[in-house]
């Protein structure tokens, strides 16, 4: 929807195709963060960007999507969860943002009454949030009213490629004639590119998420630390979730790709839970049009635990809701941001492994920009599709 957003203002026609609706999946069911904090070196310019993009897309739509900059919070109990920070550290600074440790004292005056289990943490105080339920309808809302098409319940099934160059898409209602073509479809990628002669290696992660009750001020942006995350809502509750628990769902199309996973799987054992598959991700894009995994009773329950456990002004307040998402990860943690060559036309944004409701506008800009053959200023090397099979070691990013 980004990118849509930046290639309509530039003045060229657009069609989204949304094989079930706007928003029906991960657009709508992350945990609302728009952070620079703890970011990948090569996603944090990037995303920086994005904080100027998300004020101008909030100044823009009718909705109020809730966009507020009032800070990312790290928790930590000890040094040693503290130096876990040190590599983003070591870097941050150089791109001028505003992060930086604080101690306990500190943390008093940002979070009140901040459970004595935490000692220290770190901090970037113009970091932001928003409402993924709104934001994205809202902006979908506009880009119609500007003259571009939204189309919901309608599966593109194949990208139509003549002598390796781009001519259209054949969708479930019919044809499209494009000279450009971007896939942007989450978890359900790696089965449209197949079609397109292309490997993307790739996972389905669920995780899960809740809403409080209308609740005390306890901080009043995004915190995580000692296996809970909360962020404050527009409507006066938190999104919650625990930070340490994800199952993964490896499908017979998927067995191909475990190896390329490794890596990742190693480092994140003691959290990815392996489940048996509870919904159809395949190439048949019509049989599951919405992924809509139902959060387990036990999750939910562990969340409630931890929040009333680390923060006891939460104790008496409601969950209301609990729903989960399926996240779209990649061996390496970081996005597709490319073209996919050899195939003239084709271009790919995809894999943000849980990270992509923040850096998405500029990460649609970026895609535009590409789109246009217009210079991208950023150095995308770190995106490019060819990293899957052109021999190169992957870099693990942050965790999902």
């Amino acid at each position: 929807m980004s990118a849509a957003w930046y290639l309509n203002k530039a003045g060229l026609r657009v069609v989204v195709c949304e094989k079930g609706i706007v928003a029906g999946e991960q657009s709508s069911r992350n945990w609302g963060w728009i952070r620079q904090q703890g970011r990948d070196q090569a996603e944090l310019p990037i995303v920086m960007e994005s904080m100027r993009l998300w004020q101008d897309i909030a100044d823009e739509v009718e909705t109020d999507i809730g966009y507020q900059r009032e800070g990312s919070l790290y928790l930590c109990e000890n040094d040693e969860e503290l130096a876990r920070h040190e590599r983003f550290m070591s870097f941050a600074p150089a791109y001028g943002l505003a992060t930086d440790y604080v101690n306990r004292k500190q943390l008093e005056s940002l979070m009140p009454e901040c459970p004595e289990r935490w000692q220290s943490g770190l901090f970037t105080p113009d970091d932001g949030r928003a409402e993924p339920s709104l934001a994205v309808p809202a902006m979908a809302k506009t880009l119609v009213a500007r003259g571009a098409h939204v189309v919901e319940n309608c599966a593109v099934e194949q990208v139509i490629i003549e002598n390796q160059k781009v001519t259209g898409v054949l969708t479930e209602h019919g044809e499209i004639k494009a000279s450009s073509v971007l896939c942007a479809g989450g978890a359900w990628s790696t089965f449209l590119l197949k079609g397109c002669g292309i490997r993307l290696p790739q996972l389905t992660v669920k995780a899960s998420v809740a809403r409080t009750a209308p609740a005390p001020l306890k901080f009043n942006g995004n915190a995580s630390g000692s296996k809970i995350s909360f962020r404050r809502r527009l409507d006066g509750g938190y999104t919650v979730a625990s930070s340490d628990y994800l199952e993964i769902f490896p499908s017979t199309s998927h067995v191909a790709f475990m190896r390329d996973f490794l890596p990742l799987i190693r480092t994140s054992f003691a959290k990815l839970k392996l489940r048996m598959p509870e919904l159809t991700v395949d190439n048949n894009f019509k049989r599951q049009r919405i992924l809509n995994p139902i959060p387990s009773a036990a999750t939910i329950a562990r969340i409630k635990a931890r929040l009333t456990d680390r923060v006891p002004a939460f104790k008496d307040v409601e969950l209301v809701e609990a729903w989960s998402g399926m996240i779209d990860a990649l061996p390496d943690v970081v996005p597709v941001l490319d073209r996919a060559d050899p195939i003239d036309g084709l271009f790919i944004s995809t894999g943000f492994s849980g990270h992509g409701f923040g850096i998405g506008p500029a990460a649609g800009k970026v895609m535009a920009d590409l789109v246009q053959n217009n210079e991208v200023k950023y150095d995308l090397t770190r995106f490019r599709l060819a990293r899957f099979g052109d021999g190169s070691k992957l870099e693990l990013g942050p965790a999902i």
